[in-house]
């Protein structure tokens, strides 16, 4: 059976909705008529390869869907997908890696598109223990791992906040790409159910950061280890895996956690393997 592939116009417009847009606001956006829009749209005009890229930018597609409006309108894909092993991304490793040890004594971690575990630095493993070992076999997805029962969960105090957190990221992501892998994960995490060990973070409340971030609190052998991530992605990657890759960072959202931190990393940091060696450790840049 033959199934016809939506034209370029038809993604457009899609994606035009997706962003609750109007042709009239799309058209004003990207400086050009609303006529012309509406004729791209229908198949009445075929769009060159500049303004495909055009509107694209202006509709903030990712540039792996991007690719596929090009091919869609008859033109060869622009941004190149190269795995992380290739040697023309090799600058490119030795970034993340720098980001992710300076970040140390606290955790950092590096992950695709569909929070896949990428590489993380040598602090990680704190963030990881007591998690059932079956849940630790490559590849490692961020989200699984926090929120799943057998993960991080039982270790989590605010888990009810935390998971909220996560899922509203999840759902930002799912509107912004339309990934079908993410839409799963976010279905998936969603049925999960919360933990006996769980405590709502208003029985017990933490550091206020004054809802500029959403700390995860981690039960652990020293006490209770408060922090907050950031994220940081390339500015202007014209690769699509740079594109999907971002890294998290996590600093320490009281004086106590930053104190247990730098006195774990005295005793810990030095006899772990550093990010990107080739020793085996599920925590290298991933090949």
């Amino acid at each position: 059976m033959n199934t016809q592939r939506p034209s370029v116009g038809e993604i457009l417009q899609t994606w035009r909705r997706r962003r609750r847009m109007s042709q009239m606001d799309l058209a004003l956006d990207a400086g050009i008529s609303t006529r012309h829009l509406s004729f791209v749209e229908t198949g009445r005009s075929r769009p060159s390869r500049e303004m495909v890229l055009h509107i694209a930018g202006h509709l903030d597609i990712p540039l792996r869907e991007q690719n596929v409006l090009l091919l869609a309108a008859g033109f060869a894909p622009r941004f190149t997908e190269r795995s992380l092993d290739d040697p023309g991304l090799s600058a490119a490793r030795r970034a993340v890696d720098m980001v992710l040890r300076v970040h140390e004594p606290y955790p950092a971690l590096a992950v695709d598109r569909h929070w896949t575990l990428v590489a993380g630095n040598r602090m990680l493993p704190i963030f990881l223990k007591g998690i059932d070992e079956a849940m630790l076999e490559p590849p490692l997805n961020v989200v699984r791992l926090s929120l799943h029962p057998d993960g991080l969960a039982r270790r989590i105090v605010n888990y009810r906040e935390w998971r909220a957190h996560m899922v509203a990221r999840l759902h930002q992501q799912v509107e912004i790409s339309a990934d079908p892998v993410l839409l799963s994960l976010l279905d998936e995490v969603s049925q999960y159910p919360i933990p006996d060990e769980a405590e709502d973070a208003s029985t017990e409340p933490g550091p206020d950061l004054g809802g500029v971030a959403i700390p995860i609190r981690l039960r652990s052998e020293q006490g209770i280890l408060s922090a907050f991530s950031t994220t940081t992605i390339f500015g202007t990657p014209l690769d699509v895996t740079l594109s999907e890759l971002a890294i998290e960072s996590f600093f320490p959202a009281d004086a106590t956690t930053a104190s247990m931190l730098r006195s774990l990393a005295e005793s810990f940091i030095d006899a772990e393997p550093g990010v990107g060696e080739p020793d085996g450790s599920p925590f290298c840049i991933r090949r």
